[in-house]
């Protein structure tokens, strides 16, 4: 934005404390003239026995005669003085300022490496960089994060498409080849990047918290993600658990309805090659209303636990044959519990397995 030039903030800040400082000056000498007007008699006798008035001494029209040159002169010099100090004082206090304004102009260079860093103790500059410092070091992490996603999500989509094509181009060379088998394989690859995309569509729209917002009873969610999950689970031999208590928050039905399908989805897939369980849960409190889906499977180390909601973190050592998934499951539930204002927590379970613990703000605290 192009604006007139003006007076830089020191300059101001100078100006200020020496119009203050003659102000002072001027209210100081005024009561010293007050008081010697007060005080001082208009006129001095000086030898009562004389009639004329060469024995009276003008007291006042000498005082002011003497008095205003000096009270100037020392106006002058507080000026100067002020001025001088106003400058000094000035350039120490804004010092930390030059350095934020350094900061930030390198960072519209595109440098997100900076950091102010200010030493002393704390106070509204400190503050201030160490707020701005806290920024940059967020920016830097999701512009890194977005780099890593930008280049997963490339390399995933690929595959399908290079899977495609290879297909495509082996059916051209051998004329004879089942069309029946490669129109399945066809379909499998089809359905894995539409699969893809509909989760890279639903992460977007998560992120950019682009929906509207109605109260929601995360319980009858609950009901709803596991009534639809239920036939799968039954395909896989997993028994599903549900103890749901009425718990309202405000948000989006149909992308709460997508966190807990995934939640329900993700504990089935990732659970014994038989005989599994997967328990869900809600319950509310005064503020927060929770929902927790839990799942037997093999023991998970905390390591690979803290990695599990990052994109295309599929954690190979839980992943089945049967169904890979795209690697985005855990990273859309902690996308929506964070548009929504919640968390996401993930534990392993002692006897093996994953605890999800999703955290929303509760109705009434919304408001």
């Amino acid at each position: 934005m192009d604006r007139p030039p003006g007076l830089s903030v020191r300059l101001k800040l100078t100006l200020s404390y020496a119009g203050l400082m003659m102000i002072a000056g001027v209210v100081l000498l005024a009561a010293v003239w007050v008081f010697l007007l007060r005080y001082v008699p208009d006129r001095l006798i000086i030898n009562p026995t004389l009639t004329d008035t060469h024995g009276v001494f003008p007291v006042r029209e000498n005082l002011l005669r003497f008095f205003a040159p000096r009270a100037l002169a020392v106006l002058a010099v507080l000026l100067a003085f002020s001025l001088l100090a106003g400058w000094v004082l000035a350039g120490r206090m804004l010092a930390p300022l030059d350095r934020i304004t350094e900061a930030a102009r390198l960072t519209t260079k595109g440098s997100l490496s900076q950091r102010i860093e200010l030493e002393g103790r704390n106070d509204e500059f400190r503050e201030l960089a160490d707020a701005f410092d806290a920024m940059l070091a967020r920016l830097d992490a999701h512009i890194a994060e977005q780099q890593r996603f930008a280049a997963n999500a490339s390399h995933e989509l690929r595959t399908p498409l290079a899977t495609t094509r290879a297909l495509l181009d082996v059916a051209r060379a051998d004329p004879n080849r089942d069309v029946d088998e490669l129109i399945e394989r066809l379909r499998v690859v089809n359905t894995r990047a539409i699969d893809l995309t509909e989760a890279l569509l639903v992460l977007s729209r998560a992120d950019s918290r682009s929906f509207p917002r109605e109260p929601v009873d995360l319980s009858l969610v609950a009901e709803d993600a596991t009534e639809t999950l239920l036939p799968f689970a039954e395909e896989h031999g997993i028994a599903i658990e549900t103890s749901t208590d009425p718990a309202t928050t405000v948000g989006s039905p149909a992308l709460l309805l997508q966190m807990t399908v995934d939640l329900v989805q993700n504990a089935i897939v990732h659970n014994l090659p038989a005989g599994g369980s997967v328990w869900v849960t809600t319950s509310a409190e005064p503020k927060v209303v929770t929902l927790v889906v839990e799942n037997t499977g093999e023991v998970l180390t905390p390591e690979l636990v803290d990695t599990l909601a990052e994109p295309f973190q599929r954690g190979s050592e839980r992943v089945r044959s049967d169904h890979a998934g795209v690697g985005l499951g855990l990273a859309i539930v902690d996308t929506i519990a964070r548009a929504h204002d919640g968390t996401l927590a993930l534990a392993p379970r002692p006897g093996g397995g994953l605890r999800a613990t999703v955290r929303l703000p509760a109705e009434a605290d919304r408001f």
